[in-house]
């Protein structure tokens, strides 16, 4: 085979379907489309979704999901991690040294009975109690 032979491969390749050339051809007349109906009219295009007129499934569904762009701040039960309450300064680094806390918190609510004896403590923003 030499490279200037751009024919494609024997056999490769079939003759496009003449469609609606009259009766004799086998495609004459409604050319393969059957008769009438939304499918046999030029420009048919099935939309996404839908359902033959039936009320479609995304819009049976009902809405779902919000996701609120407020960043919800960490919580932490003074009555199970004691160490808290024994904090000289509360700031969210020296929570950090007693509480592992992840990389991304960034505000911490202290709650729990005695939580409101901490707000004098508190010296950070980033960290506040239930208690008023």
């Amino acid at each position: 085979m030499s490279l200037h032979n751009l024919q494609p491969a024997p056999g490769s390749t079939r003759e496009t379907k003449r469609l609606g050339r009259g009766q004799g051809s086998g495609q004459g007349k409604t050319a393969g489309k059957g008769n009438k109906g939304q499918k046999a009219r030029s420009g048919y295009n099935k939309k996404r979704g839908f359902e033959g007129g039936q009320q479609p499934l995304y819009k049976r569904l009902p809405k779902v999901g919000f996701t609120s762009r407020v960043e919800k701040p960490y919580v932490i039960n003074v009555e199970r991690i004691t160490s808290i309450a024994q904090l000289e300064e509360i700031t969210l680094e020296s929570i950090k040294g007693v509480h592992k806390l992840g990389k991304d918190v960034k505000r911490v609510k202290l709650i729990g009975a005695s939580a409101k004896e901490l707000a004098s403590k508190i010296k950070d923003e980033a960290v506040t109690t239930s208690g008023k």
